[in-house]
């Protein structure tokens, strides 16, 4: 294996798993040579060499053997110097002991860097809905940098909601606004990493003034310290210690404080003692807004290049998991279009995009929605779907209509002889009616997004 290969292999691995995880155990390994089958790799210490062994091994390995069948295994070695760590000036212990060369690497509280900032993920580029729209609040509120007013403040949700963008947009504003500030922004796994790479260093007093020297301190994905009792122990204190000195601390989980399971009461309480806000899953209309942003800025890279009508509405409606998910649909769709020199149709959209629409067809049926919204509004199945117009009844017919056409696959048609029969312009007209009121009345938004949750979990 080369050293070109090796490059094209990191370029990979940061796309699978992500920045904050290829920064902490990737970015330190330095590729020395392939021999006997064996790929052979220089590591700072033996405990990120055992780590990335447990694992990214096996990752790692398919990824190699990939562009050099003949390797079948991989080796790490504890480096005094690799290319990616320069060697500390270690003249002033000349007159010491020998010793392992794990102590001869940088220790992680000899600087305090954190996780790279996404330059894409600022407070503009932010796509601000009703399911966001408090942690988007809370969130510039905390940037303004002002009297600390919510200590922490605690972002949660799923997957691709907008927690990481919203972590790295407060970064960049303290940044531009008060730039003598120490923002530090790394994940709970470096956190544990600098943890027990200062034990191993015996430089916890080190790791202890450091971390509480920072102004602003933003933790992503704290769920990972759930069950590392030490590791919750020196967080706890280092969050006591910030919190005694007014400083401001930013933390996100993909879960509420008191449904993380494993995590030690005090730091629960710790957690949910400040503002806690919870990123909703998208709605139709925070879909489609993204959608459109994003394709503003696909149009300037890719000037003459249109998308058709419908296209972002039909994306919007069919992509509902995972704003990441729908964002690099839109990123493909671009690109092959773009290769195949054709116009992004409907058809084009489909053939381009079939393994993401599989992945993400509703799997609701027509008979479920039904049971809930009847359940919902207190009514029978036989009047939701009955001759009677009267709108106690109406009204639950349409709201269900209207949920038929957005969570299923199913036609007009098809959804009409559902509900008694009725032909599709009946049911045109109700999923119209229901888009209308949606922006009108507050309780019918209320009520359609808590069914649709409902239908969806």
């Amino acid at each position: 294996m080369t050293d070109d290969q090796w490059g094209t292999i990191r370029d990979e691995l940061s796309r699978t798993l992500g920045e904050n995880s290829f920064q902490s155990w990737i970015e330190p390994l330095t590729f020395i040579e392939t021999d006997d089958g064996i790929a052979r790799f220089g590591v700072p210490t033996n405990f990120l060499g055992n780590y990335v062994s447990q694992n990214y091994g096996d990752v790692l390995l398919s990824k190699i053997a990939r562009s050099n069948p003949s390797v079948r295994r991989i080796v790490f070695e504890v480096a005094p110097a690799t290319r990616h760590q320069p060697p500390r000036d270690t003249s002033a212990k000349s007159n010491a002991v020998a010793s392992p060369a794990v102590n001869t690497a940088p220790s992680p509280s000899d600087t305090l860097t954190g996780s790279p900032l996404d330059k894409r993920f600022t407070f503009d580029n932010f796509v601000v809905g009703k399911p966001n729209e408090l942690a988007h609040a809370a969130a510039k509120r905390v940037a303004e940098g002002g009297p600390v007013t919510f200590n922490p403040l605690f972002l949660y949700g799923g997957v691709g909601l907008g927690k990481t963008h919203l972590m790295h947009a407060i970064a960049w504003e303290l940044r531009t606004r008060q730039p003598h500030l120490n923002v530090l922004n790394l994940s709970a796994e470096q956190f544990m990493y600098r943890f027990v790479q200062a034990l191993r260093d015996r430089k916890m007093m080190d790791f202890k003034e450091l971390f509480r020297s920072v102004d602003v301190l933003m933790v992503d994905d704290v769920q990972f310290i759930a069950g590392k009792d030490s590791t919750q122990e020196e967080f706890f204190h280092t969050f006591n210690a910030l919190v005694d000195q007014q400083k401001q601390i930013i933390i996100s989980a993909d879960r509420a404080p008191d449904e993380i399971k494993d995590l030690e009461n005090r730091i629960r309480s710790r957690l949910q003692s400040g503002l806690v806000v919870d990123l909703h899953p998208t709605d139709y209309e925070l879909r489609l807004g993204i959608l459109q942003s994003k394709t503003e800025t696909y149009s300037q890279m890719y000037p003459g290049l249109e998308v058709g009508a419908g296209i972002l509405e039909f994306l919007a409606a069919r992509i509902v998991s995972n704003v990441r998910i729908l964002e690099g649909a839109l990123t493909r769709l671009f690109a092959f279009a773009s290769l195949v020199g054709k116009p992004i149709t409907m058809d084009l959209t489909q053939e381009c995009l079939t393994d993401i629409l599989r992945q993400s067809e509703r799997k609701v049926s027509i008979e479920e929605i039904q049971r809930k919204v009847a359940d919902h509004y207190l009514i029978r199945h036989s009047d939701l779907v009955g001759p009677k117009r009267v709108r106690t009844f109406a009204r639950p017919r349409q709201i269900a209509m209207y949920l038929c056409k957005q969570l299923t696959t199913r036609s007009l048609p098809e959804i009409g002889r559902h509900f008694g029969g009725r032909d599709h312009t009946t049911v045109m007209h109700g999923v119209r009616r229901i888009e209308e009121l949606r922006k009108q009345d507050a309780q019918i938004a209320e009520d359609v997004e808590l069914l649709r949750r409902s239908l969806e979990a």
